[in-house]
């Protein structure tokens, strides 16, 4: 197998639904991403082999390809675009690797676009000829019972595992914290309507928590994700093309896409880390970072405690939770923050999102020699 290096990795700032993104069709969310990208890798757009985006809220119509077009990419590079909910964005990142590790490609620019303002109206046909019926999104198994609304899963979840709505929001809280007091590398986000931070971060108190909406149970508006507009990309490159840039190579060690029990999607990043992990003959204690989606604080507690992660290296720069839940880009920009932090910090780590239905995505990333 060909060596995969990741050599550059952009995304936009996160901004809520109805923000400051709001008026950005998908391409023009997605392209100054990633044509910021291969800037910063040295890469010319005339040796892109493939881009793989990953989208669950547009509505179809192949946006890889109009995000592709818009970024001035030769029109022989057809795009893919991939839908598995919340794991899109990652996915891509590890298809376009496999493209690369199995010789079809030398260079694939992956990840996630996605915009929550304007994603499309959904209606369901009558094939008796009745009135069209709205809905808010599709069944995530095709049993009822096992296709829990995504906020009562987590409450389950945090009730399993006795995750208490002060731990929770405590979690929140520091999210939010690491957020704040982050320096993020001038290389990470790409200025977009005058957007250059994170809009949602804020000074997140246990006072400002308790006046939060309950969505269900002892889940709030302050312990789940906001919904969110955002773009992400890597540049993802076959092992004698990262020669060029040495200095800016992360290399892409093993991953997988797993699935688990339908009500229970929150911890399938669990099993997932730990194949990845077992694989590579490696525990939690040979990681020096960890980015785990936070939907809900109770999801990320869960495969935090689950998984034996040291929570001193989970998300250090503040989580979902402090940014927005951009569905299909969130994974991506999980990739994008873990090749950041490894840049800096240099050793192993993990990048890892759940996603309705039962599904769970690991990516292992290293900088630098093994430890």
């Amino acid at each position: 197998m060909i060596p995969v290096a990741m050599i550059a990795a952009k995304r936009s700032a996160v901004a809520p639904r109805g923000g400051a993104l709001s008026r950005l069709e998908l391409h023009e969310l997605g392209a100054p991403v990633l044509a910021q990208a291969l800037a910063d890798a040295g890469i010319g757009v005339d040796e892109v082999d493939e881009v793989i985006v990953g989208n669950a809220m547009g509505g179809g119509g192949n946006p890889a390809r109009l995000i592709a077009l818009a970024a001035g990419l030769p029109e022989t590079v057809a795009g893919l675009s991939t839908d598995r909910q919340c794991c899109s964005g990652l996915d891509a990142v590890l298809t376009g690797a496999a493209l690369i590790a199995s010789g079809q490609a030398r260079v694939v620019v992956a990840g996630g676009v996605e915009s929550y303002s304007r994603r499309p109206l959904r209606l369901r046909t009558d094939p008796d000829g009745g009135a069209a019926m709205a809905y808010d999104r599709p069944a995530f198994a095709p049993w009822p019972d096992r296709d829990p609304d995504l906020a009562a899963a987590a409450d389950q979840l945090a009730t399993d595992l006795g995750l208490s709505r002060a731990e929770q929001e405590g979690w929140a809280i520091d999210s939010h914290r690491k957020a704040r007091a982050a320096v993020l590398s001038p290389d990470e986000i790409v200025p977009l309507a005058g957007l250059t931070r994170d809009a949602f971060t804020r000074d997140l108190t246990s006072r400002l928590c308790s006046r939060a909406p309950v969505l269900t149970g002892g889940i709030t508006a302050a312990t789940a994700a906001v919904a969110a507009d955002a773009a992400a990309f890597c540049v993802l490159v076959a092992d004698d093309i990262a020669a060029r840039t040495p200095d800016r190579v992360v290399r892409l060690i093993d991953g997988v896409t797993l699935g688990g029990a339908p009500e229970r999607p929150g911890i399938v990043p669990v099993a997932a880390i730990g194949q990845v992990l077992t694989r590579q003959g490696l525990a939690v204690s040979d990681l020096s970072v960890a980015e785990i989606m936070e939907a809900y604080a109770a999801q990320a507690m869960a495969c935090v405690r689950l998984t034996g992660l040291d929570p001193r290296i989970v998300n250090p720069g503040g989580g979902a939770l402090a940014r927005g839940h951009p569905v299909g880009a969130s994974g991506a920009i999980n990739a994008v923050r873990l090749y950041h932090e490894l840049r800096q910090r240099r050793g192993r780590g993990i990048a890892a999102i759940a996603a309705a239905g039962g599904l769970g995505t690991a990516v292992l990333m290293q900088a630098g020699p093994s430890r």
